[in-house]
Order: C-alpha cells, then structure tokens, then sequence
C-alpha cells in the first residue's frame, strides 16, 4: 500500500499544456495520453474544457481532482449567467477557481490550470492557477506539465507580441507536436481551441492534422 501523496506522486504525472495570449484572443492546446507511472492509461484524455460560452481551460495533474474541479466551476458559471443574464467574465472565473483551490490548500486538489477566456469589455486574458490557487496573469504564453520545458523552447522562438490566432494556433500545435517527439508522458494527439469575441471554438482532429501538415512543410 502507498500513501496518497505517493500515489499521486507515482502515477499521476505527465501531460503538456500551453496558452498563447493573442493580440485578437487566446489559443489553448494540450496532448491527449495520461499516464499512470510508465503505463499509458488513456489515448483519448480530455485536457481540454468548455467553461462558458467565452471561457476554456487545460488541465494537467491529478484527472479526478481536475474533473471534480471543471464541474463545479461550469455550474457555477451556469448558475452566474442565470442570476445575472451576463456570461462570467474570466477574471471572476479564474478568481472563483482559486478561492476552491485556497480553501482546500491542506488537501489540495493536485492540479496545474491554464485558463483563457474574451471579456468582451477588456478583451484576451490568460491565465495560469497553482495547485493552492495562485494566480498568474500571463501577458504572452505559457505551458504546464511535463513535456512544458520543450513546450517552453519553441513558445520562446516562435511567440510574437502582435500574433493573431491564425498564427498563434500553428504555433501551439508545434510547442505540443515537439513536446510529443520528446516528453515520453505526452502523445497520442492534440486538443486545440480559441476564444475570442465569438466564443469558444474547439478544432476537429482533421482541422488539427491540416495544422500539423502546414508545419511539417516548413520544416
């Protein structure tokens, strides 16, 4: 028998996630295979989350902790848009995600969040939350989890403060794609959405192959 903290510490690592702010909304994009240990448990993990019609999160980390989390902000956010006829914007939103995750800091739930979200006052936000609940406000990019360090390296090269979606969506795809080529816990596929003044919009497996060919063209 282990203790939860080795549990956790054992199995349940792995996953790449990342984030781009854009100058006309947010791309996010995670892998697909969670891991237990050296085993792939799932080839068709849902990282990726609706939250609202303008509001969409990664998860990386704990699965249970992490969906327990989603259905509890999604009714949330539901309950908000009844009471106030208004979506949540994603400041509240994020700031709701770390009051649960503060409240529960001497049990916390073991998850690395990215979330972004339109606010069709202020615009593209982006955000990154700590297992505690710790905000960070990210004004270009960021990633999680363990494939985030090769991530990271093509975020750095290939970021630019005035990219739209169009290119920021190329750009996420092969911050993930070189992240699966050498981050053994991530793979098996890539989740891809962005949020703008439109709402959320999550791509098909085709649209995310069409991507990935027009990087390989470059190369």
């Amino acid at each position: 028998m282990i203790s939860n903290s080795e549990y956790h510490k054992e199995y349940m690592k792995g996953t790449t996630t990342v984030g781009l702010l854009c100058k006309d909304g947010v791309v996010l994009a995670t892998d697909k295979r969670a891991t237990m240990g050296n085993l792939i448990a799932d080839k068709e993990a849902k990282k990726l989350y609706k939250i609202d019609d303008y509001i969409a999160m990664t998860i990386a980390g704990s699965v249970g902790d992490a969906q327990s989390l989603i259905r509890i902000i999604s009714a949330e956010a539901k309950i908000h848009k009844m009471r106030t006829g208004n979506n949540m914007t994603p400041l509240s939103c994020t700031t709701l995600i770390s009051n649960v995750l503060h409240g529960n800091r001497h049990y916390p739930l073991l998850t690395q969040l990215i979330l972004g979200g339109y606010d069709l006052i202020n615009g593209a936000k982006l955000f990154s939350l700590d297992p505690v609940g710790g905000i960070n406000e990210e004004s270009s990019f960021t990633a999680t989890g363990s494939g985030s360090p090769t991530a990271y390296g093509v975020l750095e090269a290939e970021y630019r403060s005035d990219v739209t979606i169009d290119k920021g969506l190329l750009v996420a795809v092969k911050a993930l794609s070189s992240a699966m080529q050498r981050d053994a816990y991530s793979g098996n596929g890539i989740s891809l959405a962005h949020i703008n003044k439109d709402g959320v919009k999550l791509y098909s497996d085709a649209e995310i192959e069409g991507f990935l060919k027009k990087i390989n063209k470059k190369r």
